[in-house]
């Protein structure tokens, strides 16, 4: 049930009356709507984090004992005896394109890049159909029902995406888990409350400043990336993130500006926008981080869906809408094919998520998810002929310039080390 209508419950009818409108009138404040969620995700975080708190007081790894305790060790303690922030625990960094040769380095961000394209661009295609058609709709009467709770198909791709994750642990050998589990919460708490931003974003800020921002976030991610993993990046990645920013910004507005109509950009807008920018940031980052366990791309893919369930089943069962759901696929058939046909697209695009920033960290998957508008747009034009403007052609110069530069200096950086090499002696 709604929280709001558990508090109307509890007043006498004459008052409830009076707040019924006042509550309605505050179910339209953003800010209201996002306390509401928080408030249904703090009923599973709240008592996780008091259970943990405990488990380590009483010292459970050593004192602990019993058929739940392999269970707890994994979920609180991991396979180290000593486990904390991701700082205090002695694993091994990750070696970013040094297990083979460049040329299958880049076969690998290749198949990264296309993967993530593909999948996700097919996925939103069904996402867009599956939020507005209505299902039950015959040919001679406009009649039929929409389905509008987009909260239940993040529950569904996450289910299936769990239950692919786990299929495929149980069959296939996988490396020696160390992580806790409770630290895949994190990505998953942070992955849900930036999807909420990202659309709640849209009714407040107008579309160039969108476009601005989701081409921007190259550069929050690598400051992300020195508060959480305190990692150091070289002055030419700075300078290229930033000509990526601004190539992709000149394409988008000069191809797009004239089909999307602007609204004015509130301070509200402002304040959702930069809450989408930094979760969204931190997702990928801790992500980042958690792969230094040496986990593979499926265990971090089973760990991040695992906890995403947990999370959108309590805020749709408390808000009433689970079963709400539920019936309308069981009342259009059509529904759950597109719903399930979606999921599988979601999970193929996390599995390339997970794989590409095991393989080149969170910036590099951050250019290729900004670079993905661009490359929408320009499939678009040769598919159905739109001329690309003088400004749009000059912005995918700057692109394809500034990722020259960045192959060009990190190919330079990596001469550089094997050059020394030979130098230091052997003892």
């Amino acid at each position: 049930m709604d929280p709001v209508h558990v508090v109307l419950l509890l007043l006498p009818s004459a008052v409830a009356a009076e707040e019924s409108s006042l509550l309605e009138g505050w179910q339209d404040v953003w800010l209201f709507r996002f306390l509401v969620n928080f408030l249904g995700y703090s009923t599973i975080i709240i008592p996780g984090y008091l259970l943990i708190c405990y488990f380590r007081r009483i010292n459970y790894l050593e004192t602990g004992s019993g058929i739940c305790y392999p269970f707890i060790k994994a979920c609180v303690f991991g396979s180290e005896a000593k486990t904390g922030l991701l700082d205090d625990v002695a694993v091994a960094p990750r070696n970013e394109g040094d297990s083979g040769s460049s040329v299958r380095q880049v076969i690998k961000l290749i198949f990264c890049a296309v993967g993530l394209q593909v999948s996700y661009l097919t996925w939103g295609v069904l996402q867009e159909r599956v939020m507005t058609r209505k299902y039950g709709a015959t040919t001679t009467e406009e009649t039929g029902e929409k389905f509008t709770d987009s909260q239940f198909l993040v529950f569904m791709n996450r289910i299936l995406a769990l239950t692919v994750s786990g299929i495929w642990c149980t069959l296939f050998n996988q490396p020696r888990h160390g992580a806790p589990m409770y630290m895949y919460s994190f990505a998953s708490l942070s992955n849900i409350l930036s999807s909420w931003c990202q659309y709640e974003a849209l009714k407040y800020i107008s579309f160039p400043t969108q476009v601005l921002a989701k081409a921007s976030k190259v550069i929050p991610v690598m400051l992300m990336g020195k508060i959480i993993s305190h990692k150091s990046y070289e002055y030419w990645e700075y300078f290229t993130a930033i000509l990526i920013s601004v190539g992709v910004s000149m394409f988008l507005l000069s191809s797009t500006t004239s089909q999307h109509p602007s609204t004015v950009t509130t301070f509200s807008g402002l304040i959702i926008l930069i809450g989408y920018i930094a979760f969204d940031s931190f997702t990928s980052n801790w992500q980042d981080n958690l792969f230094k366990y040496k986990m593979s791309s499926v265990q971090m893919m089973f760990g991040v869906n695992m906890f995403s369930c947990l999370l959108t089943v309590g805020s749709l069962l408390e808000q009433g809408a689970f079963f709400d759901s539920l019936a309308f696929m069981t009342r259009h058939s059509e529904f759950a094919f597109h719903a399930v046909l979606l999921s599988v697209c979601s999970a193929c695009g996390q599995l390339f998520i997970f794989y590409t920033i095991n393989q080149f960290g969170a910036a590099v998957f951050t250019i290729i998810m900004t670079l993905r508008q661009a490359i929408a747009i320009l499939l678009s034009c040769f598919l159905y002929g739109h001329a690309v403007t003088l400004v749009g052609g000059l912005g995918v110069a700057v692109v394809f310039l500034a990722l020259f530069l960045r192959v060009y200096a990190r190919s330079r950086n990596k001469s550089g080390r094997r050059a020394a090499q030979p130098h230091v002696q052997k003892v």
